[in-house]
This record gives C-alpha cells, sequence and structure tokens, in this order.
C-alpha cells in the first residue's frame, strides 16, 4: 500500500520583550533558578495579570507580515491543566478569539530526492500566551527540580494547516518561520534557550483517502534536524504499526535524539480536556484599526520584497538576492554597501564570498 503523510506544525516562539506577558518580572536566560520569578508568575493569592503592550504590538507585526487578519477583538483564556511547573494550575492562553487569524508563508524546499521547489503553506492561527517554568531533572537523584524564571514568558503560538507531506516540507516551513520572526524583531529565536520550539502532528493515511488517519503529536522540537529525524521516525513507526494489523493511539510522544526515536508521554487531550473558559481577571484585548495602521507603518521590508528589489534594482541574480536576504543583518549591511560602490555584484560576491 502507498501512503501519504499528514504534517501540521505548532510552533511556539518568545517574544523578546523585556519583561514577562503579564508581569513586570525580567527576562534573562541562564540566571539562577528562580530570579526572575514574581508574585504574578508565581499565582500568589490577589495577584492580578496585566498584560503587555509590547508583546501585542510583536503579534500585529507578525499577523501583516503573513497577510492575516489581525482582529478587533480577541479573548484570554484559561488553559486548566496540572503539571509540576506550571504554578497556577492553568495556563493564559487564547482559544477561540485569537489575536491573529489566517494567514500563508511560502518558502522553498529541499527534498531529499528530486528537485527543489517552492511551497505554500496556510497559516489557521496566532494567539498569545504564557509560557511554564521548567522541570530539571536528574541534579538531584530521585527529585525534579522547578525552575520559574520562565514562567510568564510571552509567546506567540503560531499553528499551521496540515497540508506538509513530507520532513522536508516541515524542515523547509520552520526555517522560513524561524528567519521571519527574527527579520520582524520579534524573536531573538535562539533555538538553544528554546526560544523557538516546534510541536509536530503526525498522520498517515492511504494515497487518495480523504479522511485524515490517527494523528500524533511530537513535543518541543528544537532544532531542525531533531524536526527532520523525529517525523522521518514517526511516519515509519506508524505505517509499520498499521500494516502489522495494528492501530495508531492519538498521544503526545518526546522525541529522544540519542535512540533516534519517539516515546509516548501521555495519551493525547482534546481542546474539552483543558476546559477552556474566558479569564475574568484580563479584559477582552481590543486593537482599533489606527493601532494596526501604525504598525504597519514601522514594518521593515520583508525578505520577499527586499529579494525581488535586489533583483529588479540592483541587477542581483535570484540566487544572490535569495542568499542575501536569508540574514536581515547581511541583507542591510548589503544594501548599506551597494549604495557606495559602482559593481554591485562584486559586491554582492564579496558579502556572500569573503565576508
Amino acid at each position: 500500500m502507498q501512503w501519504e503523510v499528514v504534517i501540521g506544525l505548532e510552533t511556539h516562539v518568545q517574544l523578546s520583550t523585556r519583561s514577562k506577558i503579564f508581569s513586570g518580572a525580567a527576562r534573562h536566560f541562564g540566571d539562577e533558578p528562580n530570579v526572575n520569578a514574581c508574585y504574578v508568575d508565581l499565582a500568589l493569592p490577589g495577584s492580578l495579570p496585566v498584560l503587555n503592550h509590547s508583546a501585542v504590538e510583536k503579534a500585529i507585526r507578525f499577523g501583516l507580515a503573513i497577510d492575516a487578519t489581525v482582529a478587533n477583538h480577541s479573548v484570554f483564556d484559561r488553559k486548566n491543566y496540572f503539571y509540576p511547573d506550571l504554578p497556577k494550575g492553568y495556563q493564559i492562553s487564547q482559544f477561540e478569539l485569537p489575536v491573529v487569524l489566517g494567514g500563508k508563508l511560502t518558502f522553498p524546499v529541499q527534498p531529499k530526492k528530486g528537485d527543489p521547489y517552492v511551497k505554500t503553506v496556510n497559516l489557521t492561527r496566532a494567539h498569545l500566551e504564557e509560557d511554564a517554568g521548567k522541570s530539571i531533572h536528574g541534579l538531584v537523584q530521585g527529585c525534579s527540580g522547578i525552575d520559574l524564571n520562565r514562567a510568564g514568558t510571552p509567546l506567540l503560538e503560531i499553528v499551521t494547516e496540515p497540508e506538509m507531506r513530507s520532513a522536508a516540507e516541515a524542515v523547509g516551513y520552520a526555517r522560513a518561520l524561524h528567519a521571519l520572526v527574527v527579520w520582524l524583531g520579534i524573536s531573538d529565536g535562539n533555538m538553544q534557550e528554546g526560544n523557538f520550539r516546534c510541536d509536530a502532528n503526525v498522520s498517515v493515511r492511504p494515497v487518495g483517502q480523504k479522511e485524515f488517519g490517527t494523528r500524533c503529536e511530537i513535543k518541543n522540537l528544537n532544532s531542525f534536524r531533531f524536526l527532520q529525524e523525529a517525523i522521518d521516525y514517526e511516519v515509519r513507526r506508524q505505517i509499520e504499526l498499521i500494516e502489522d494489523g495494528g492501530k495508531v493511539v492519538q498521544a503526545t510522544r518526546l522525541y529522544d535524539p540519542d535512540k533516534g526515536e519517539t516515546r509516548q508521554m501521555r495519551t493525547k487531550e482534546d481542546s474539552m480536556d483543558y476546559r477552556y473558559f474566558p479569564d475574568p481577571d484580563l479584559l477582552p484585548l481590543e486593537i482599533s484599526d489606527e493601532w494596526i495602521e501604525r504598525v504597519r507603518g514601522e514594518m521593515p521590508e520583508l525578505p520577499h520584497q527586499l529579494c525581488e528589489r535586489l533583483q529588479s534594482e540592483f541587477g542581483l541574480p535570484q540566487y544572490d538576492a535569495s542568499m542575501l536576504t536569508a540574514s536581515r543583518d547581511i541583507a542591510d549591511y548589503y544594501v548599506a554597501l551597494a549604495a557606495k560602490v559602482s559593481d554591485r555584484k562584486m559586491a554582492a560576491n564579496w558579502v556572500m564570498g569573503e565576508l
């Protein structure tokens, strides 16, 4: 039997604000445990959240960059579940009324076999939420430690439609999304520090079948290589399981890079298990058209726009223009350099080569 892979990604992007999304606590990676967690982050009785203005502006900027609808009216909800590093016993997130709706991202794909191609993936939504703390295992025999420095860090969770059909497409999308959020200045994008983490929803179905298969979610993939390896393994696992007469069970899984395999973490919850309801401590988020237009006026030139301009105005080949716009720092440097020289192609060669 021939199988088709179906992949959707949920990406958690830490926003590069100076303080947390609902408190004034500082955000510094690498500090001693629990020094950057205030009474709001710890959910002490009587503490109340206050929304971070800069986090909202960064969400607006992302929505405009992907040609999405920025909602004039959105609501924060409580997502209820227990985890040792979640101090409130719930996470403040957005459910039915998110801040960004729709949008799309176009990116190059380099398959293992065959020629490169370009693909466009539609986005379902992007919503604001707070990050949880972090559990630390192995420092003390038989115990786990809890570091709440990360609790309350602002996240933009970006969700795609299930439109990717290979690990190569998922990696291509993740690379393009990572480059975009760094280009926009809304995230540092440091994957080693957890600034950019992907959850991959993976299922398989017989070629020609319209209905989706049962999906499994692989959590917290923080490198492009791990994303590729985890999806490839999970696809093989599901196909072999079905062909041997078994059934895929909807579950949340973790990827073990040392063993090169995924393993079950817990059976997968659905939205009703989280008992969402509007957070009574936060007013609805109202974003005026004037606010959206002000942010639009402050937007940098987007990578694809600059890439086209380098070809039309600067006379560069498509390859050179794509290489120079892979990084905003490099792109800004090249544009400044090209304004001072007569041979812009030579300048491009020098930037891509010697520099």
